[in-house]
């Protein structure tokens, strides 16, 4: 190529193929520089000098002599700057010839248009959704295949017989166990919880309804010495025994949280859809992994047996004083009652503890929790993680004040029996509360607590 536009060359004809410019009329010789030596058109041979003429070493001056016709703009060295930011083609001349570069954005010589792209900030937005959204996905369907697979499944209620109908709404039996199998000599010795041997299932020193319905969720205690009939079951051993009236607490230590269900079930009429069973150990590892639960007493809390040492005020307990405070109950006046009460409290408290953005939203602290809250637990067989979480939420309802928080109405705290003093259900009152709750009605009972227990206070 000899740098020409196209179909223009050095005095041969337009190249075939070309079409010439329509409004420029060709010149002999073509376009561009004449050969060396040879005088531009118009301008003298050597020692030739028109008359009335003179050649100023550029162009003719005077006389009538004709233009050369202009170039166009495209073609000529000479031609108009493009407009800034505009672009133009580069030509060079042939043998000797000067290159003509024209363009750019107003910049110097030599300089040439920047070709940068802007960035597409939609779309960029857009993949960043999308990609945050699939992590997130992943995420949770990771955590939940996790969580379900850390499950501790153990009471198979499905199997329980003479079950209530299936009522509306949703019933958790919770239970706490104080069975010291899984902790080792120094661990009871440190969380104060003796060493007695309370059997292949432990004692439960509270036991809790949680009704999760359309008109509010609500959390019921039932008080642990609470004189019920003990339906007729068969032990693990294969020994059958028949119906008997008894503490409720005995029915967990003969036969664990699944005769613990039938008994429940047996004497209130309502259908439990889940278990969970809360241990020593585990519930001091859950507290731990929270950070402490915060709690305010309104008077001093000293019982040597629990280990309970408390000042009055707000003040966070870590693991193994929020176990002390669980377990007291040799201060308050109405013992079991009192206890019942503050348990429903600090149950409350770790819910909404553990349901803070402080630790959904970290992490690091967010696995730890789940990790012991699920070693806490022992759970019935059709219990998943969504479950659960169902359970934590309307225990945080209820200490948020959006649900009701009750004991059983009692008639007798001190009812005589042949198992020593027990506690009597208030029948009348007690039927029509579990009757709204088995049928997820509104609760017509007011809420009460350790001092309001007692049908009449």
């Amino acid at each position: 190529m000899n740098g020409w536009p196209e179909g223009s060359t050095d005095g041969s004809e337009p190249s075939r193929g070309t079409r010439p410019a329509p409004h420029v009329p060709p010149r002999a010789g073509g376009y561009g520089p004449p050969p060396q030596g040879q005088p531009r058109p118009g301008q003298p041979r050597p020692g030739q000098q028109p008359s009335g003429q003179q050649w100023s070493g550029q162009q003719w001056s005077g006389g009538a002599a004709q233009a050369e016709p202009p170039l166009p703009p495209g073609l000529s060295p000479r031609g108009a700057s493009p407009a800034a930011g505009g672009t133009a083609t580069a030509h060079s001349g042939g043998v000797g010839g000067t290159t003509y570069r024209a363009g750019g954005s107003g910049g110097g010589a030599g300089s040439g248009p920047r070709s940068g792209r802007r960035p597409n900030w939609r779309r960029r937005i857009t993949w960043g959704v999308l990609t945050l959204v699939t992590v997130l996905i992943a995420t949770s369907i990771g955590t939940y295949v996790w969580a379900d697979n850390k499950l501790n499944r153990t009471v198979n209620l499905s199997a329980l017989p003479d079950q209530p109908p299936l009522g509306k709404g949703t019933n958790y039996l919770i239970a706490g166990s104080d069975n010291r199998g899984n902790l080792t000599k120094q661990q009871q010795q440190e969380l104060h919880t003796g060493s007695d041997d309370e059997g292949q299932f432990g004692n439960s020193d509270s036991m809790m309804v949680l009704h999760v319905g359309s008109n509010g969720d609500t959390l019921l205690s039932l008080p642990r010495d609470s004189y019920v009939t003990i339906p007729a079951f068969t032990g693990s051993s294969g020994t059958h025994y028949p119906a008997s009236k008894n503490k409720l607490n005995a029915a967990f230590s003969w036969g664990g949280g699944a005769l613990l269900a039938q008994t429940v079930e047996y004497n209130t009429g309502i259908h439990i859809d889940h278990y969970a069973e809360i241990g020593f150990g585990g519930f001091v590892n859950l507290v731990n992994a929270l950070g402490g639960v915060q709690m305010c007493l309104s008077q001093p809390l000293v019982d040597q047996a629990s280990g309970a040492n408390f000042k009055a005020g707000c003040q966070t307990f870590n693991g193994a004083q929020s176990l002390e405070f669980v377990r007291e109950r040799h201060q308050a006046p109405q013992q079991d009652l009192s206890r019942m009460a503050d348990q429903q409290k600090f149950l409350s408290a770790v819910a909404h503890q553990a349901a803070t953005p402080s630790t959904i939203l970290n992490p690091f602290k967010l696995y730890p929790v789940l990790s012991a809250g699920i070693d806490t637990l022992s759970v019935d067989k059709n219990m998943n993680p969504y479950d659960l979480a169902q359970m934590f939420w309307a225990m945080k309802s209820v200490s948020g004040g959006s649900g009701h928080s009750l004991t059983v109405p009692i008639s007798n705290p001190n009812y005589e029996t042949s198992a020593g003093d027990a506690v009597l259900w208030d029948q009348s009152q007690s039927k029509t509360l579990f009757g709204e709750l088995q049928n997820d009605q509104p609760v017509t009972i007011s809420n009460n607590d350790a001092t309001t227990v007692v049908a009449g206070n």
